[in-house]
């Protein structure tokens, strides 16, 4: 027997039906038909181009660049598992592998394994790991590059867009690890290269689990102390569809061994099934998944809750959504968002948009309840999950599919 909550927050007259939402004008192409166009609907550019370009990173990362900075994550959101104490500072460290790094298997796409490091300054024992991974934009900073490594330009810092609910999870006693898919994005449309991609760095965190491989002389203090069997995801737009494809019941037997994904967010996810109405690449039922959506999304559109009606009446574990009515797609990565360079507000409802500070911190405090209980073993994050404490700042409709019991 399976049952559903739908619970509107605030004073927000959407509403959830659970048979599907359309992503309607805005979507992108891809998740409307299933085939690309050529054309990214976000910029209007060819695709090529779109997948060739990218931001100023100002200086390429090399090796290991450590610094200890003052938590400014302000998330209101459950979830806590470490003192007050440890969650007081927060330290941000980096590796980079170089832009040629690593060949995905199958694809053959070689992609670069760079990535950011945010973890509460006091490790102790082992800390459980959150990976994110960010969608299609610009791979390079020149929006004239063609090739991977950037012929022009250097690579775009998109996988730093989610620094501030990094430092929020880390204040909480979480590891986060934003990796970087720019070649992904200048060379390849397969969405399995995203969930590759993630399980090659778990790969390499798994072992330094261990006190091993090339990331234990980069990130020494997190040497032996990162559980891997308490790892979650989160992904933004394509990347949205990257971690619900590598924690499918499909392809989760690619995940490293001693490796087990406990909690699943999809943000502002692509949703399509190739081929149409085979939905076995993204079908989750055996982990907690969590969708983000937002009423004036003019990229996707609200087509990821549609992730919500898979897991009903097949799911043994629960699932959640919330649809932020006024919240566009491009804010929850700052990287992408105005006044950053080549960044674009793509807000189907300007007149009444989120701003993106506003729209930052409801994420931020939805992820932090949601890892909390299911990573952190905290109870408290699901009034937050069910509605019963809402959002700070906006209006929200919040949804559950309870698990299928016998």
């Amino acid at each position: 027997m399976t049952s559903r909550r739908t619970v509107r927050t605030g004073t927000s007259t959407s509403t959830r039906t659970g048979t599907g939402t359309s992503a309607g004008a805005g979507t992108d192409v891809r998740t409307r038909t299933g085939t690309w166009s050529g054309t990214d609907t976000r910029t209007g550019r060819p695709a090529g181009r779109v997948l060739a370009a990218a931001l100023l990173l100002g200086a390429a990362l090399t090796g290991v660049s450590a610094s200890a900075v003052a938590s400014t994550g302000t998330a209101s959101g459950s979830g806590s598992v470490t003192t007050a104490g440890d969650r007081a500072r927060v330290v941000t460290e980096t590796y980079d592998l170089g832009d040629e790094a690593f060949t995905i298997p199958g694809s053959g796409t070689v992609s670069e394994i760079r990535a950011v490091v945010h973890r509460p300054k006091a490790v102790r024992g082992r800390l459980p790991i959150v990976v994110m991974s960010h969608g299609s934009w610009y791979a390079c900073t020149d929006p004239d590059a063609g090739k991977w490594p950037c012929d022009k330009g250097t690579p775009y810092p998109s996988y730093r867009g989610y620094d501030y609910a990094a430092k929020a999870l880390a204040q909480r006693g979480f590891v986060v690890v934003s990796l970087s898919a720019d070649a992904i994005n200048m060379n390849s449309f397969d969405y399995g290269d995203r969930a590759r991609l993630i399980n090659e760095h778990l790969r390499l965190w798994r072992q330094l689990s261990d006190g091993k491989g090339v990331l234990a002389k980069r990130l020494p203090a997190l040497s032996r102390h990162v559980d891997m069997r308490r790892v979650g995801t989160v992904g933004h737009s394509r990347g949205g569809k990257g971690v619900m494809w590598q924690a499918s019941d499909k392809h989760r037997d690619e995940v490293p061994k001693g490796v087990r994904v406990g909690a699943v967010l999809a943000l502002a996810p692509v949703k399509f099934d190739e081929p149409e109405g085979d939905n076995s690449d993204t079908l989750v039922t055996d982990t907690p998944v969590a969708v983000v959506t937002s009423g004036c999304d003019g990229a996707v559109g609200e087509a990821g809750q549609q992730y919500l009606d898979d897991a009903e009446g097949r799911s043994t574990e629960p699932a959640y959504s919330v649809s932020l009515r006024d919240g566009n797609h491009n804010y929850f990565n700052t990287q992408w968002t105005p006044p950053a360079p080549l960044s674009e507000d793509d807000s189907t409802c300007p007149a009444r948009e989120l701003k993106p500070k506003s729209q930052q911190d409801a994420f931020t405090t939805y992820a932090t309840a949601f890892f909390g209980k299911h990573l952190g073993d905290n109870p408290e994050g699901d009034d937050v999950l069910t509605g019963k404490k809402p959002l700070p700042g906006v209006k929200s409709t919040t949804r559950v599919v309870e698990p299928v019991t016998d």
